[in-house]
Parts: C-alpha cells; structure tokens; sequence
C-alpha cells in the first residue's frame, strides 16, 4: 500500500475519532452547538436538533472509521467521500443560504476538514486505481 494512502487511512480516523467526540457533546449538552456552531441563530437549536446532529455526526463517523480500515472497498470509499461533500454543503449552506452559522472557527473548523478530505480522497483514488492496475498485471 503507498504511504499516501497510510496517511489517508490515518486522517479518516482522527477525523472520525473527533466526530465520535462531537457526537458525544451533542447528546451531553446541545448549547455546544448553538455556542460553536450555529451562532447566528441559536434560539434554534434544541435538544431535538442536537441530537439529531449527533446522530448524523456518529454515522460519518463510523462510515469514516470503517473506511480507514478497509480503504480498498471502492462502495465503502465513494460513500466516505460522500459523507464530506454532505458535511461541505451542509455548513455552506447554514451561512450563506439559511444564515443560521456564522463564519467562525467553530464552522471554518468542519468546512477545511470537509474539504481537505475531498482533496485527499480524490487524489487517493489516483493511488488506489494504479495499485488495482499493478495487481491485474502481477495475475496476468
């Protein structure tokens, strides 16, 4: 396996093992998301949508984890990626259509983590496409 590849898997699980984190602090207290998240309305924000939230976040996270291990299944990667352009149109779309986030770190923070993933997953399946090429070569 390439070493780009290594450092992905390694990203997908610190990026995961945070999101268990903010799953976490959701359920425990929803003002952390009206205090780090949706600031410019979070008269919004109950229990209900924090939860809510959480779940979300616990799903990307273990769809992420379990990428990280098994970084070959190609359904497994594409809906991985999927989960970050999810999250990339989510936050985009709480500031500038629906005016509910302001941007502050605490939404910047989701936003260059989305996007950092996409670059990187992208350019993983460069890698991951030559490595399946080099594989067919050694059967044949």
């Amino acid at each position: 396996m390439s070493r780009f590849l290594n450092v992905l898997r390694s990203w997908l699980v610190m990026v995961s093992v945070i999101a268990a984190g903010n799953t976490l602090q959701s359920f425990r207290d929803h003002s952390f998301l009206s205090e780090k998240l949706y600031t410019a309305s979070p008269g919004l924000v109950n229990g209900l949508q924090a939860r809510t939230f959480g779940v979300w976040t616990l799903l990307s996270s273990v769809i992420r984890c379990l990428c990280a291990i098994d970084i070959r299944n190609s359904t497994l990667y594409y809906i991985t990626l999927f989960t970050f352009f999810l999250a990339l149109v989510h936050f985009l779309s709480e500031v500038f259509i629906y005016h509910t986030a302001a941007l502050t770190i605490g939404v910047m923070a989701p936003l260059m983590v989305a996007s950092f993933s996409i670059l990187g997953m992208l350019i993983g399946l460069q890698y991951l496409e030559v490595e399946a090429l080099s594989q067919k070569k050694k059967k044949n």
